[in-house]
């Protein structure tokens, strides 16, 4: 198992038990590590949501749809963490990219 994946392993159990200040330091020391550890960057903005940084999130939201922009759910949660903002245009655009891409994956099946 690589050094970013034991950090990011450490940084979820401190994220499960409530301690977000080490689990948010642990996701950044596992995407510092390796920066295409995509369920590190999607575990930083889910972090940073549940600390109330919701710049942050989007921040980590969107360079987990960097590496996986194909993914329906990484657009969906960025589409909900628009939504917070009060960012409706763009809320909307995240979430019709996300359901293009789920029809896209149901189709494929």
């Amino acid at each position: 198992m690589s050094e970013a994946r034991t950090v990011y392993r450490e940084a979820f159990q401190h994220f499960a038990n409530s301690k977000l200040d080490e689990a948010i330091e642990g996701f950044e020391r596992a995407t510092e590590l390796d920066p295409s550890l995509a369920l590190a960057w999607n575990a930083l903005s889910m972090a940073r949501k549940q600390q109330g940084d919701l710049d942050g999130a989007v921040e980590a939201a969107l360079r987990l749809i960097e590496l996986e922009p194909e993914d329906p759910l990484s657009h969906a949660n960025l589409s909900m963490l628009y939504q917070m903002q009060g960012m409706i245009p763009e809320a909307e655009e995240a979430k019709a990219r996300a359901t293009q891409l789920e029809m896209k994956e149901r189709s494929s099946q």
